[in-house]
């Protein structure tokens, strides 16, 4: 499969070692581009709901995918999100095309500048109720679970599949007004600060809509969600497209590809989340 050159990729929210990650399309994807940079925006593992007893190979190939573009000289910035938090420690950390950051911006045409961050800032209760938002992540989890029992049916029954969690966050009123305030918050932010554009995660409500005030304008946009979604933003020949995955982008992976996968230990890398997840 040819793989199609991309400037720049950004991700977030695939929430490795959950039950709703789609980790098999978003390699998929992966394999279909050829990115100079990847930046993976917050909540890549999902240190807050990691279970030893699961973590399949799919999720782990997503990891050997990553580590195979940066050893490929694809440039790979993770920037910590909530759910990875614990990582945040090692913050400011690079190891030859990999870095692991809080935030990054990027100068973008040389004169653009692209402000990138997870989004959790803006949540307050994750700020002063971090127990609450552990609690609400397992029960996001749950609805997937259920939601894709009930797709499964659907799709033997020739009906179209729908999100249940969509659902309830169009109908509910609290719900729109968060994600509302989220966008705006962080376009006044950037603007302010004097930034052309804003890419955030965290609310897994993929977006690309121009926002402004009285200071001026930018562009607020937001990667989306590998749970339900499916979506990653892409910046090439300065211009800022969202992509959602399709059926075309899967094909079997080459013999060349599996060879460039680098192997990591499965043992290994469950030991070194679950030291992380009990600090």
């Amino acid at each position: 499969m040819k793989k199609r050159p991309v400037e720049l990729v950004v991700i977030s929210d695939i929430h490795l070692g959950t039950y709703g990650c789609h980790a098999k399309e978003l390699l998929h994807y992966l394999n279909s581009i050829k990115p100079k940079t990847l930046i993976l925006n917050g909540d890549i593992i999902d240190i807050w709901q990691f279970r030893k007893r699961y973590f399949p190979k799919p999720h782990l190939k997503i990891i050997k995918k990553i580590i195979s573009l940066s050893t490929k000289g694809t440039k790979v910035i993770y920037v910590t999100g909530n759910h990875d938090e614990m990582l945040r420690k090692f913050s400011d950390t690079q190891m030859g095309n990999f870095e692991l950051v809080d935030k990054v911006v990027l100068t973008l045409d040389n004169a653009k500048k692209a402000w990138i961050f997870h989004g959790d800032v803006f949540d307050a209760s994750i700020q002063n109720a971090k127990w609450l938002a552990k609690l609400g992540g397992w029960g996001y989890d749950m609805l997937i679970v259920l939601n894709q029992c009930i797709n499964w049916i659907l799709e033997k029954m020739g009906k179209e599949k729908f999100s249940l969690s969509k659902k309830i966050k169009n109908s509910v009123k609290k719900a729109v007004k968060y994600i509302n305030d989220f966008e705006q918050v962080a376009a006044e932010l950037a603007i302010d600060n004097g930034y052309d554009y804003v890419v955030c995660g965290h609310i897994h409500q993929p977006q690309i809509a121009t926002k402004t005030t009285k200071n001026g304008s930018c562009t607020y946009l937001n990667s989306g969600d590998w749970i339900e979604n499916l979506t990653a933003l892409e910046y090439d020949q300065s211009h800022w497209k969202l992509v959602s995955y399709q059926k075309d982008m899967e094909s079997k992976t080459s013999s060349e590809e599996l060879e460039d996968l680098i192997d990591v230990d499965t043992n290994t890398l469950i030991t070194t989340i679950t030291s992380f997840s009990n600090t």
